[in-house]
């Protein structure tokens, strides 16, 4: 079965009011999506992981209170380690301004979160700001209780956004065009992603497959020195392909899309940015379990199952068409009914309201 490409209409309802997301001090800059749009061939920030509750809303991205529009009425405010205090104060201001402010961790991955909390000062601050706020959107479902004991009047679980009914957005080849794995996951110095544990394995199934293994190191040498070693004990030869990082959004997705199968390990309960970036290249994701996994790849997500479960599981995708062929169409369907822009969009304008 051959990929299908999607319609080109707008997927943002005009009742859907723009929302801003606010990074205060962060580093990326300020990004209008709704002159900027969401062209991949821009090069400006794509449109995933917080920025697309921005973009799929035709808001924007503002990295200061002074950024954001005097006309806002939906904020999202992002929490991180080093800026509760900051974010506290624009949550104030904005209520002052009688905007609806909703509150995330930008990042949410389990020990990043336990690393924020185990301080008692952070934990008191992070407290007060989920109190403040109108509420909590949560990335993930894992967050959802912390959020309630840290006192927030709402709490809802709203995966990231992809834009996959964004015909632009669609980066898949003919399934004759795809061969191999890629590695999803790229640090060998953070345990919860099992890096190491994922190129092993994949090297198994690679030479059982007789198929190539593509893995991006951003790490420079001591990366390299990493993946030779393992090269060389796997025998794997130049079947193990290593693409220097890092890379442009749309070269990165374009060699996702050249590989059959994105396989990872990653146990760090985090929203699951690799599913989401497989989801655009239209390629089935193995092993991960964020929450982007379990919604877009429901019969290849990780969640609740062994490393030996899942290796059988690649291994069979790796030569069973009709079997590929079946899980890429049900994860594209899940996608669009649970990730999509026009989705997310409607979610969002579902959460306009203060509580009462």
């Amino acid at each position: 079965m051959e990929s299908r490409k999607e319609g080109s209409e707008s997927v943002t309802a005009q009742s859907v009011l723009p929302w801003v997301v606010l990074n205060v001090d962060g580093r990326d800059p300020a990004l209008d999506f709704s002159s900027a749009g969401c062209d991949p061939s821009s090069s400006v920030h794509p449109p995933v992981n917080y920025h697309a509750y921005a973009a799929c809303t035709a808001g924007s991205f503002q990295k200061s209170i002074a950024g954001v529009p005097a006309d806002a009425t939906r904020v999202l405010v992002l929490l991180r380690k080093r800026n509760l205090m900051a974010a506290r104060a624009a949550v104030r201001q904005l209520l002052d301004r009688s905007v609806v402010v909703w509150v995330s961790l930008k990042e949410s991955g389990g020990l990043q979160v336990a690393d924020l909390i185990s301080d008692a000062r952070r934990w008191q601050e992070f407290c007060d700001v989920c109190c403040l706020a109108t509420g909590c959107l949560s990335s993930t479902p894992d967050l959802v209780p912390l959020y309630r004991a840290a006192g927030a009047k709402q709490v809802e679980f709203v995966p990231t956004p992809y834009p996959v009914d964004l015909a632009s957005w669609d980066f898949s080849r003919p399934i004759s065009e795809r061969n191999g794995i890629f590695i999803g996951t790229r640090e060998f110095d953070i345990a919860s992603r099992r890096h190491t544990m994922a190129v092993v394995m994949a090297c198994v199934a690679a030479k059982h497959a007789d198929v190539r293994v593509v893995v991006i190191n951003p790490d420079g040498r001591g990366g390299e020195k990493m993946l030779e070693s393992i090269r060389t004990s796997m025998g794997l030869g130049d079947r193990l392909e290593v693409v220097p990082g890092p890379l442009a959004y749309p070269d990165y997705l374009r060699i996702i899309a050249s590989c059959r199968v994105v396989w990872q390990l990653d146990r760090s309960t985090v929203p699951g940015q690799v599913a989401g970036d497989a989801l655009l290249a239209r390629v089935p994701c193995v092993g991960g379990d964020g929450a982007i996994d379990q919604l877009g790849h429901p019969q290849t997500h990780g969640d609740g199952k062994s490393t030996d479960e899942l290796l059988a599981l690649l291994q069979r995708l790796l030569g069973d068409d009709v079997l590929y062929a079946g899980v890429c169409e049900q994860s594209a369907t899940a996608a669009r009914k649970t990730l999509s822009f026009s989705v997310i969009a409607e979610r969002l304008s579902q959460l306009s309201a203060s509580p009462e």
